[in-house]
């Protein structure tokens, strides 16, 4: 996915389109799609606001309820495997996950999911 149009060329056909063109030829005239067109007069009509929404993952997942269950579980049984984390996290809490998410959300913790030989 790229990112956003920039601001300017977003104002810019808007002011194009109230100069009383219309939506295909300011498509046509800055190389862009109609949909865009479109989207950018309802954007101005609705909000006033061009600005861009945010891209991405705004940080909620699956496992953003489970956090603090997850770290004490793994501190209170240090030597869980990730297959054994996913079916502990189904039992109690219904939630189907892949061991790699689970590995994922142990590395953003801090957490190792090595077994510990001592």
């Amino acid at each position: 996915m790229g990112g956003p149009h920039p601001i300017e060329l977003r104002e810019r056909v808007v002011a194009f389109v109230e100069e009383g063109n219309t939506h295909r030829a300011s498509a046509a005239c800055f190389r862009v799609s109609v949909e865009f067109v479109n989207d950018m007069v309802r954007l101005k009509r609705e909000g006033g606001s061009l600005q861009a929404k945010r891209q991405g993952n705004p940080g909620r997942g699956k496992l953003t309820a489970v956090h603090e269950w997850v770290r004490t579980r793994v501190q209170e049984k240090d030597d869980l495997t990730l297959d054994e984390q996913v079916q502990e996290l189904n039992v109690p809490h219904s939630l189907k996950v892949h061991r790699s998410l689970i590995g994922r959300l142990l590395h953003r913790l801090g957490l190792s999911h090595k077994k510990r030989r001592l």
